[in-house]
């Protein structure tokens, strides 16, 4: 696997243990954000190797497109799109997004999130 391909896989664990984190702490916007981020860095991995460029910008929607995700794992992968920026900016979530994010909202997107790195696992490994 190349170098590069490999530290965006890398990267994409190292976010879905922080979900983990901030799941036991109850720190659902962290959460929320880390499951989004891990999804992008996962798919941009794949990307990488099966396109052989580096992906611009920061819709999983459209990575995911472009690398042929499942049908199935697409409906969760637009759900976590927009929480990219939702989770961090009080503009953006129209409140505070540490005040809007619950258990069951986190363990959704957690769910996409582990459905994407082994989808991706399977395909760059």
């Amino acid at each position: 696997m190349r170098e590069e391909v490999q530290n965006w896989w890398k990267q994409a664990e190292a976010d879905m243990r922080k979900v983990v984190v901030l799941m036991n702490t109850d720190n659902y916007d962290g959460a929320v954000f880390y499951s989004q981020q891990a999804v992008e860095k996962a798919l941009k991995a794949v990307y990488l190797l099966k396109l052989k460029e580096v992906p611009k910008g920061h819709s999983i929607i459209y990575l995911a497109l472009q690398v042929k995700v499942p049908q199935n794992l697409l409906s969760g992968i637009r759900d976590l799109n927009p929480e990219y920026l939702v989770t961090r900016y009080p503009d953006m979530a129209a409140g505070v997004p540490a005040e809007l994010y619950d258990e069951d909202i986190a363990k959704k997107h957690k769910k996409t999130a582990i459905g994407v790195l082994k989808w991706v696992e399977n395909q760059i490994k």
